[in-house]
């Protein structure tokens, strides 16, 4: 077997392809949408070179495809997964929305409203549609197993959801009239009042 040279196979596969997509939707995350999204910046944050990435992605859009894979995932898989722990409907609606409405204000720059920024791109604008319709199904399936018709299970899916966007878009651009403490804690109970009446 002849040696490789420095810089080839053996280095570049150090990294895993995931790890770059980590690093882009990071990227993303802290830099202001798909614009942060390039090569040469990403391999210098991961120590690596250039080579690496193209081991692993044919070009930057597959990139910025594998990082909203990811983005779906842990933003969207991973919730679902976390509240259906819960074996009661009402506690699976009480959680997801005790986690949703937390997040926005715990991250008040969520993804999501990042990526709203750059929804003309057909990439991310797939990811969006994808991501909405996997949260609306899954809240409907959880009104639906409360009982409520399809039409009213859509409705209060959409209201919950809805309430989410709403809610993350203030935590983003004015934080300050959302409640804190304890009257965060009354809002979150009148909200699930509202979903689950």
């Amino acid at each position: 077997m002849v040696p490789r040279p420095y810089g080839t196979v053996w280095s570049m596969a150090r990294l895993k392809a995931d790890d770059w997509a980590e690093a882009a939707l990071t990227a993303i995350r802290e830099g202001g949408g798909l614009a942060a999204v390039a090569v040469e910046p990403l391999a210098v944050r991961l120590g690596a070179t250039k080579g690496s990435f193209y081991w692993h992605f044919t070009n930057r859009e597959a990139l910025i495809e594998a990082a909203l894979a990811r983005w779906e995932e842990q933003e969207t898989e991973a919730v679902i997964l976390l509240v259906n722990k819960e074996d009661d409907p009402r506690a699976r609606v009480r959680r997801i929305m005790e986690l949703t409405l937390r997040a926005a204000v715990d991250r008040p720059d969520p993804i999501e409203q990042v990526l709203l920024a750059d929804a003309a791109h057909p990439l991310v604008a797939a990811a969006l549609h994808r991501v909405s319709e996997r949260r609306l199904a899954y809240l409907v399936e959880l009104f639906t197993d409360l009982g409520h018709s399809e039409e009213e299970a859509c409705h209060r899916a959409l209201l919950a959801y809805t309430s989410y966007l709403g809610h993350a878009q203030l935590a983003h651009s004015a934080p300050r009239v959302l409640p804190e403490g304890p009257r965060a804690d009354r809002y979150l109970e009148t909200v699930l009042a509202g979903l689950l009446s």
